[in-house]
């Protein structure tokens, strides 16, 4: 189980894409640009959570479609299925989100399901560890311009930088740095966020 983190924009749901990929081409054959030494396993199935399929019709909400797709992805999964979820514990309540993340964690890894999971939640980040079978990664991302390096570095947390990305991205400066002020007073104890204002 790989809990991968980092910023939006930062290359996670992209890594997620690709290891599918990479398992799907695996699994029918095909040929898979990747370095030389690299090896993939041969998976039974992938089921991915990935996107957002909201549907008035069917009376679904962000949250409650990303849920349909993991209810019927998890009735599949096993030690033999690839599981792919993007920005688990999004979409609703902060501590709702996370505990039903953590559950989900916990039943992926009490049925073997290798799994590369996404989020934005620093509980599902202490969910690695806290269990030896869970590893944290984060998708390195350039600051100043705002790019993913397409890169994974296994082993570190990645930070979300919301307000960094948000004071690049244009959003007012003073807004920005109310955020941040609010941000140092729920934290206390952490460092201050430094934030590169434009």
């Amino acid at each position: 189980l790989l809990i991968l983190t980092g910023p939006n924009t930062g290359g996670k749901t992209v890594a997620l894409k690709t290891l599918g990929l990479a398992a799907l081409f695996a699994r029918c054959a095909l040929p898979f640009p990747c370095k030389e030494g690299s090896s993939v396993p041969l998976y039974d199935g992938v089921a991915v959570d990935v996107g957002d399929e909201q549907e008035i019709r069917q009376s679904l909400s962000t949250f409650s479609s990303h849920l349909v797709r993991i209810r019927d992805g998890l009735a599949r999964a096993g030690a033999k299925t690839l599981v792919l979820l993007d920005e688990l514990g999004g979409g609703t309540d902060p501590d709702e989100g996370a505990a039903l993340g953590e559950a989900l964690l916990e039943e992926l890894l009490e049925r073997g399901a290798p799994s590369l999971v996404s989020t934005h939640l620093g509980r599902l980040k202490e969910f690695a560890f806290r269990n030896s079978r869970a590893e944290n990664a984060c998708a390195e991302f350039d600051a100043e311009t705002l790019e993913p390096k397409y890169s994974v570095c296994i082993g570190t947390p990645g930070e979300s930088t919301a307000l960094a990305v948000a004071a690049r991205l244009g959003l007012p400066k003073d807004l920005v740095e109310r955020a941040a002020l609010r941000l140092e007073r729920q934290d206390v104890g952490r460092a201050p966020v430094k934030l590169h204002l434009l």
